[in-house]
């Protein structure tokens, strides 16, 4: 049983992680999203301050033209690591004064930029502001800040760790309550997948499945309780029909039988008389009848012949239901060739074309085989015996839907019509008149 309960926990666990995880994960990335968005926000205001700081004390500078006070200005910009590059811009836009001093002018703009304010761009957070002598005066020149990302880069990995510490201790909590409260889930569930193992294999409808609460899982084992109870009152009822039905097929056969036999024997008694007494007077007086009376004489002896071999065959299509099968390895390719040459044995018989598989290995009953093609074989010569070539073929094939091989006995003899092929194997069921070819209308019901 502990190995049953493998999977159906190992799933369980396995969905409350995942769904633990996919919660966190998206209020993880909610935060981090939010605190990222918040930090670029501050870092805009930041550089701005700064900005206008580092502007208004640069107007001396850019009034007078003095570059040792312009650097003395852009370098307090030293206390903030995270600012890489700064210029001061005279008001006809030529640099004036670079910070750090030895900075390359490939990492400055050339010309002051036009576009006054603060954006990102280049993996960088780029300012440019105006440097006015006095509030809403005259311009004296331009300030370019240059800062890197480097602190929002170091917050995103804290906020990083800080969530996948946060994300693997919750995952280890919801794992060891899953372990712990999950068995009030699966342990119901596997209760009801052991006793429905149980009825599969042993049809036993008394067990019943232990309620483990009040909850929907109780609700589906009483329901499923009271399921089984029916279906046992149900089996219970059909098995007491079925032994009655039983015990009634076994009477009706048994009449059918003693039935079969008495009027065998009350039929073939009669017959015979009729057929004895025709032959005896065709033999003593064959010369003294007219030619009318001896050809009636012929029609009741062949009626009677006739009416002999129908109830012969009627005798052996009861006896098939009656005979207990007997199950062997066959060869049905040699039963065919001694069954055909039993056939075309009379001397003076046309022989058709036989072509027969080289080995037709089977599984059945060999009488009942033998019976089978007998009536087969002889169906096929009788029907093709005006073909020229006649031919019969017995082989076998193997048809993509089905898993077992088909046997099959093929001929070109006159064939029938297509839409009374459902007819071809009934009881008394002819598709040729009498005149044209004899039969019974018993041989492909006994097949069938």
């Amino acid at each position: 049983m502990a190995f049953q309960d493998i999977p159906i926990r190992g799933k369980l666990t396995a969905i409350i992680l995942a769904t633990c995880g996919a919660v966190l994960l998206l209020t993880c990335s909610a935060f981090v999203g939010y605190e990222v968005w918040t930090f670029r926000q501050n870092a805009l205001r930041r550089l701005s301050t700064i900005g206008e700081i580092i502007a208004a004390n640069s107007t001396a500078a850019l009034a007078f033209e003095n570059a040792d006070d312009a650097v003395e200005v852009l370098s307090a910009l030293k206390a903030d690591r995270h600012i890489v590059a700064a210029a001061l811009y005279d008001k006809s836009g030529r640099l004036f004064s670079r910070y750090p001093v030895a900075a390359s002018e490939m990492s400055l703009p050339a010309i002051a930029p036009s576009d006054f304010g603060y954006r990102f761009g280049g993996g960088f957070l780029h300012g440019v502001a105006p440097v006015l002598q006095t509030k809403g005066s005259q311009k004296l020149g331009t300030l370019y800040l240059k800062s890197d990302l480097g602190e929002i880069y170091d917050r995103l990995g804290l906020y990083a760790g800080i969530a996948a510490l946060v994300l693997t201790i919750s995952i280890l909590v919801a794992y060891l309550l899953s372990r712990l409260l999950q068995r009030q889930i699966s342990r119901p569930v596997l209760d009801l997948a052991e006793i429905a193992r149980a009825i599969s294999d042993k049809r036993d409808y008394s067990v019943r499945a232990k309620k483990h609460g009040s909850d929907e899982i109780g609700l589906l084992t009483e329901a499923f309780n009271h399921m089984l109870e029916r279906i046992e009152s149900q089996n219970a009822e059909l098995e007491h029909r079925v032994r009655e039905r039983t015990v009634e097929l076994q009477a009706a056969n048994a009449e059918l039988e003693a039935f079969c036999s008495s009027a065998a024997h009350d039929l073939r008694t009669p017959i015979r008389a009729i057929a004895g007494l025709a032959e005896v007077i065709l033999a003593r007086h064959r010369e003294a009848l007219p030619i009318d009376a001896r050809k009636h004489l012929e029609q009741i002896s062949n009626g009677s012949a006739q009416m002999s071999q129908l109830i012969a065959a009627l005798l052996e299509f009861s006896r098939l239901g009656r005979h207990a099968l007997q199950r062997e390895p066959i060869d049905l390719a040699a039963l065919s060739r001694d069954v055909f040459a039993e056939l075309t044995a009379a001397p003076g018989g046309k022989v058709p074309q036989f072509h027969l598989q080289a080995s037709l290995p089977a599984h059945g009953d060999r009488e009942l085989l033998r019976a089978a093609l007998t009536n087969l074989i002889s169906n096929a010569l009788k029907y093709s015996r005006f073909s020229e070539p006649a031919k019969i073929e017995i082989g076998c094939m193997v048809q993509p839907e089905e898993t077992s091989p088909v046997f099959f006995i093929r001929d070109n003899g006159v064939g029938f019509d297509p839409e009374t092929a459902r007819d071809l194997f009934s009881l008394f069921k002819r598709l040729h008149h009498a005149h044209e070819f004899e039969g019974t209308g018993v041989g492909l019901a006994t097949v069938r």
